[in-house]
């Protein structure tokens, strides 16, 4: 059995390579590196994986001729099951003349990994990350996979819907058991540099002021990264099939996760508050019983410690 997992040196790929290879699983990793941010920091997330002879790497975009390399990584005749992580993230820089990337990374590369998956006739089951971006302001909280109906408010949440019905259309098609899991909100260790924490905790150790769009009332289902991992390895190696959503469960507004940080720091916050930003959904918080029934899967680490972690981690990462 191979693991093949894209966006493999990405913050949740890197981490799911090492789980898997901790296994002793024989894992590909595919990445194509963009720069949406720094190449040199996801180098960093995959290097001591690929120290690891359960471990093969390779550089190549879905987007454009992926399949030679991928013949050659995977022996003929070996079951493959895919975790399909690769995407263009990032709510905010969806809008405008930069939404093409997010149709190429995150629809037309979708697209393209499942008529891999079908005509290779090699994959014995397809897991693909969501987002709860595909909520978007969907009245009925906690949102649920089965009762709330997704109206994304951003192009992101739009593709990320897309890529969604495209590996549910695929799966009815050709047979593929596949799953696709509704990410809500994910930090810890080699979190992007453009998100959230990152940029919180960094600030707050940097005595900087910290930029909070709208009045910090708006809540969050923040899930902390060990989490997901744990929820894509499940999915992998369970029978079940269709979209289900992945939360830390617990649903606080961002003024009160600033608080959670000022206790990890050990510092006050300065509190800079701009307009709310077009995209950004107001409220978001998880129904995850299906998961849980599913999968046996429930959160395991509480946003006071996920955030300990986090910020241990940049300190580390900065020399602070």
């Amino acid at each position: 059995m191979i693991h093949l997992v894209t966006g493999a040196a990405g913050f949740i790929g890197s981490l799911l390579v090492e789980r898997l290879l901790a296994g002793r699983r024989r894992v590909v990793g595919l990445d194509c590196f963009r720069d949406f941010y720094d190449p040199s920091l996801k180098r960093t997330n995959i290097s001591a994986s690929l120290r690891d002879p359960m471990f093969t790497m390779v550089e190549s975009d879905l987007s454009g001729s992926f399949e030679q390399v991928l013949r050659d990584a995977i022996p003929q005749g070996e079951q493959v099951t895919v975790y399909h992580l690769a995407a263009q993230a990032g709510v905010r820089r969806s809008w405008g003349t930069r939404f093409g990337d997010y149709l190429r990374d995150n629809v037309v590369s979708t697209q393209k990994l499942l008529e891999w998956a079908s005509s290779s006739g090699c994959v014995r089951r397809f897991v693909n990350a969501s987002s709860s971006s595909v909520y978007g302001d969907s009245p009925l909280t906690p949102f649920s996979e089965t009762r709330s109906l997704p109206v994304p408010v951003s192009p992101y949440g739009v593709t990320k819907l897309a890529s969604e019905l495209l590996v549910g259309l695929y799966a009815s098609r050709d047979g593929i058991p596949s799953v696709s899991l509704r990410f809500f909100t994910v930090y810890g260790p080699r979190q992007r540099p453009d998100m959230a924490f990152h940029r919180f905790i960094l600030a707050v150790l940097r005595g900087e002021p910290i930029e909070i769009l709208g009045d910090g009332s708006q809540t969050r289902d923040f899930t902390f990264v060990s989490d997901v991992v744990e929820g894509l390895v499940r999915a992998g190696g369970s029978p079940a099939c269709g979209v289900y959503n992945l939360a830390g469960g617990n649903g606080i507004s961002l003024l009160e996760a600033v608080e959670e940080i000022e206790g990890a720091v050990g510092s006050r916050a300065e509190l800079v508050f701009r307009p709310a930003q077009p995209g950004d959904a107001r409220d978001t918080l998880a129904d995850t019983t299906r998961l849980d029934h599913d999968l046996g899967w429930k959160p395991g680490v509480s946003l006071r410690e996920g955030i300990r972690r986090e910020t241990e981690w940049i300190r580390a990462a900065y020399c602070l």
